[in-house]
């Protein structure tokens, strides 16, 4: 493809998103197509002739949009939201059409720097201190990883330049909460602690990690012959968006020297508001954090933001260095390579500086303010209507509902749930997702797609009375 013929194609490409983009509200929302429905219409080989980007553009429409789930509609009420606003997007475009990499800063100077300025900027709007440094990572997952390779470095005096974990005498442990993120075991056990060594703290009737148990777990595997080496807590956690109490569980892991890393995937971004702050009190005194502006905030995914207060153990655990790659400016630079587990990375600070400048602030914090005054209001008008529960306390935008008949309880009432969320659905109109809380079936309602207005969540709220309530 020649410049010219990308110029042309270009703007299609545009149009054909723009044209999209203000559509979507009359489109469904969850995709209808059955398994297998969308392979069976694309050749099983790849065409051995040129064909024309119209015919590929053609074929977007009419076959892979069908079998799409629509995050950025209206109706979208599913999961946790993952925007992408349109000045990120361009962001992202920009990213993609310099074709760069930042194997170090030399490879891409303007990468590296941008990235300090952006991680920097998130650090001052979220309230955090100039003692964090930040880093942008692909997801949550990696970054809870990182984190839990430098736990376990500590813990071992760098245990990586000997024998590794296999050398150790004794099992090092990791606590975790009971409704943290699934990521955080895998991380575990990716990083060799063995899922035994791998502790689950009880939550409180919020749903919150309780600390006087955290304190006894640590007390209780001492003595059996454990070493505490970190703890995760979460702030917003998935279920429910719970608040681990950072403060009291910083106090116990200084106490035994635990690592803390504190997971705040989702409501991280919430932290631009000054309001909110309260509930990660003591975060300053975690070791690392992680939070995703490409969820609520509206950084096009993946992006998100890893943050430590000794950027120097990051770097020595994770360094490489080998002969191709250094510069006689490695000792005034940041290689960001040296801050994660690839070695090449994309200029994906782009998109998260394209959004912060386009929409300002103040901007982002307008609506983030509207999502969680949606949420209020609704979680106000479930808790007047007969039979009708909210679950769990609406800290931010989400909220864990559910209908329960007159003597319908047990796996009859779970069986009813599942069934009035599953036709909402697939009827096209909104898209939810059940989620067991206390053992039970209930269904989650997140709210926070970058075009959902109140009157979105007003036709969600008839649409659940108006499936739930037939019988």
């Amino acid at each position: 493809m020649t410049p010219e013929e990308f110029r042309k194609h270009g703007y299609q490409v545009i149009d054909w998103i723009a044209d999209y983009r203000a559509r979507l509200a009359e489109m469904p929302v969850m995709a209808r197509t059955a398994p297998g429905d969308i392979k069976a219409q694309l050749p099983a080989a790849p065409p051995d002739a040129p064909q024309s980007f119209e015919d590929i553009l053609r074929d977007v429409e009419k076959i892979l949009v069908p079998g799409l789930s629509l995050w950025q509609h209206p109706e979208f009420f599913g999961y946790f939201p993952s925007n992408a606003s349109l000045a990120s997007v361009l962001g992202d475009y920009l990213s993609t059409g310099l074709g760069v990499l930042g194997l170090s800063w030399q490879a891409s100077p303007a990468l590296t720097e941008l990235e300090e300025v952006a991680t920097d900027w998130m650090r001052q709007m979220v309230g955090l201190s100039a003692a964090w440094n930040g880093v942008i990572q692909d997801t949550a997952s990696t970054s809870t990883l990182l984190a839990l390779l430098c736990a376990r470095e500590k813990t071992t005096n760098y245990s990586l330049n000997g024998g590794g974990l296999q050398a150790e005498q004794q099992p090092l442990t990791v606590y975790v909460a009971a409704h943290g993120h699934s990521s955080v075991e895998k991380a575990a056990l990716l990083a060799g602690f063995g899922r035994r060594n791998v502790c689950v703290v009880p939550h409180d009737e919020k749903y919150a990690m309780r600390p006087e148990k955290l304190g006894e777990m640590i007390r209780e595997g001492v003595a059996a012959g454990s070493r505490p080496c970190a703890v995760v807590a979460t702030s917003g956690t998935t279920t429910t968006t719970a608040f681990d109490p950072v403060d009291a569980i910083a106090e116990i892991a200084k106490q035994h020297g635990l690592w803390l890393h504190v997971d705040a995937a989702m409501a991280g971004s919430a932290m631009i508001l000054p309001e909110l702050r309260p509930l990660w009190q003591g975060v300053e005194e975690a070791d690392s954090l992680v939070f995703n502006p490409h969820k609520w905030l509206g950084a096009v995914f993946d992006c998100t933001v890893y943050y430590v207060r000794d950027q120097q153990h990051l770097v020595r655990v994770m360094s490489t260095n080998p002969s191709y790659l250094r510069s006689a400016v490695d000792e005034q630079v940041k290689n960001l390579r040296d801050w994660g587990i690839p070695l090449g990375r994309r200029f994906r600070a782009l998109k998260l500086w394209c959004l912060i400048r386009e929409q300002g602030v103040s901007g982002l914090q307008k609506r983030l303010r509207r999502d969680i005054a949606n949420a209020k209001w609704l979680a106000e008008q479930i808790s007047a209507a007969p039979h009708w529960r909210v679950l769990a306390p609406v800290r931010l935008q989400t909220l864990c509902v559910r209908y329960e008949p007159h003597a319908m309880s047990g796996e009859a009432l779970d069986a009813y749930t599942l069934a009035w969320c599953d036709r909402i659905n697939r009827s096209g109109r909104a898209y939810l997702t059940p989620a067991i809380l206390d053992g039970r079936w209930m269904v989650r309602v997140s709210i926070g797609a970058e075009a959902t207005e109140r009157e979105h969540v007003a036709r969600l709220w008839q649409w659940l009375r108006e499936e739930a309530e037939q019988r």
